[in-house]
C-alpha cells in the first residue's frame, strides 16, 4: 500500500473530486485544466500541463454511465505517475464485491457490477489490486495540504489503521440512519482547527464548499450538479456542469452557505 506521507510531493495539484462513472465530464474538466487527453475508454492517454499532477478524492465508481472508462483513465494516469488517487467508500465496496465478500448490491454499486460483467477477468483484478493499494489519505507539501476523500481529525493526519481509514472513507459517523435511509454523519469540519488545508469529497455540495480550513469538492456530477477540481496551491476552483441528470440523490444537496465561502 502507497504511503499517507508525502511531504515532498509539493504540487502543483489539481485535486478532482467525486467521478462516479462521470467519464465525459471527467475529459472534459481535464481539458478545461489544460491536460491534453486523447482517446476515449479503451486507450485514453493524459498529458498534463508541465509540473501538475491530479490527485482524485475517490468514489471513481458506482451510478454514472462509463465506470470501465474511468477507471482505466486514472489507472493510467497512477501508472504514469501523473496523478495520486485515494479510495471513497463505493469504490472500497465494489472492491470487497470483487473480492468475493458479501456486500449490498445498492447505492450505485449494481451499475458497476454490471458494466464491469463485460470487462476481462485481469481488468477486475487490476482493479481491485490498485483500490486495495491505495492510501486512506495523503499529506502533501510539507504537511500543508491533506486530501482524503470523507474528512479527516487533526490528531488522526499521517496516521495508518483501522479507524483512520473507516473516518477517511465514511466521514465520523454516528452509526444511526438519517430521514432519508442514509448513514448519519457529523460535521466534522465544523469543529477543525488544524494547521493543513484539507481537501475532500464525499458529501454532495451545490458549489465548493469552504469552512474552517477545509473545502468539500464533490459537487454531486452524477447528480445532476457539476465535476469540480480545486487547484492548489493557487486555491481556485474549476468545475464543468453535468450533461445529464445520471442518478437521484437521496439526500439534498447540502447548500453553500455563503457566510463560510
Amino acid at each position: 500500500m502507497s504511503s499517507v506521507v508525502r511531504k515532498h510531493d509539493r504540487g502543483p495539484f489539481d485535486i478532482i473530486g467525486d467521478v462516479h462513472g462521470c467519464f465525459d465530464e471527467l475529459v472534459m474538466l481535464l481539458e478545461q485544466l489544460g491536460y491534453s487527453v486523447e482517446g476515449r475508454g479503451e486507450r485514453t492517454s493524459v498529458k498534463p500541463p508541465a509540473g501538475r499532477k491530479t490527485v482524485f478524492v475517490g468514489d471513481l465508481v458506482d451510478r454514472g454511465p462509463k465506470i470501465p472508462a474511468v477507471l482505466r483513465l486514472v489507472m493510467g494516469m497512477v501508472a504514469a505517475g501523473t496523478a495520486l488517487c485515494l479510495p471513497g467508500n463505493h469504490d472500497d465496496k465494489l472492491t470487497r464485491a470483487l473480492m468475493g465478500r458479501k456486500v449490498k448490491i445498492q447505492h450505485g454499486l449494481e451499475q458497476s457490477l454490471e458494466q464491469l460483467a463485460d470487462e476481462s477477468p485481469e481488468f477486475k483484478s487490476q482493479v481491485r489490486q490498485f483500490f486495495e493499494s491505495l492510501p486512506s489519505h495523503y499529506l502533501l507539501d510539507d504537511g500543508k495540504l491533506v486530501v482524503v476523500h470523507a474528512g479527516l481529525k487533526a490528531n488522526l493526519h499521517g496516521q495508518t489503521g483501522k479507524a483512520v481509514r473507516s473516518f477517511a472513507l465514511f466521514g465520523d459517523t454516528t452509526g444511526k440512519l438519517d430521514e432519508h435511509g442514509l448513514p448519519e454523519r457529523r460535521d466534522w469540519a465544523a469543529a477543525y482547527r488544524g494547521k493543513p488545508l484539507i481537501v475532500y469529497g464525499h458529501t454532495p455540495v451545490a458549489e465548493a464548499h469552504w469552512v474552517n480550513n477545509t473545502v468539500n469538492i464533490d459537487t454531486g456530477c452524477v447528480f445532476g450538479g457539476s465535476l469540480t477540481a480545486l487547484r492548489y496551491p493557487e486555491l481556485e476552483t474549476v468545475a464543468v456542469k453535468a450533461l445529464r441528470t445520471y442518478a437521484e440523490s437521496r439526500r439534498p444537496f447540502l447548500p453553500l452557505d455563503v457566510s463560510e465561502a
